[in-house]
């Protein structure tokens, strides 16, 4: 897996020089869900469990064990996840900490969407999301 990722973040930094005419970098998680992150001032940082992107619309963190693919695209299309909208209601706010919480005491996950619940991108949703989901709020980061 450390050879993919390592592998992975070469073709990347090849394509930086022509990450101009693209607009997106996407990654598909295993499950099938896509990050969209605009390469508008982008960064992308990596460490041994995690991918870090900061770009002019906040910081993305996805774990390296999620990711099934990574590439440039022109379409923003695909199911984006934009993290610490637990409710998809499209805005991140207190009610997604109150909707976090819930599902946490209750285990229903009926109406929370789970990926844009791992606020911390380490693979699981638990009390470390609720922190990270605060201190984003309170950063005025989300």
């Amino acid at each position: 897996m450390k050879k993919t990722i390592i592998t992975m973040l070469i073709a990347l930094v090849a394509l930086v020089s022509s990450a101009e005419t693209y607009n997106y970098l996407k990654f598909t998680k295993v499950g099938g869900s896509t990050v969209t992150c605009s390469v508008e001032g982008i960064k992308v940082t990596y460490d041994d469990t995690h991918i870090t992107v900061t770009n002019v619309d906040g910081t993305t963190t996805i774990a390296l064990a999620d990711v099934q693919d990574m590439y440039f695209s022109n379409e923003a299309g695909g199911s984006d996840v934009k993290v610490g909208d637990v409710n998809n209601d499209g805005n991140v706010n207190i009610t997604d900490v109150t909707a976090l919480i819930n599902y946490l005491l209750s285990g229903d996950a009926g109406s929370v969407n789970l990926d844009a619940a791992d606020v911390s991108g380490d693979g699981v949703v638990n009390i470390t999301d609720v922190t990270s989901l605060i201190n984003l709020l309170l950063k005025g980061e989300a």
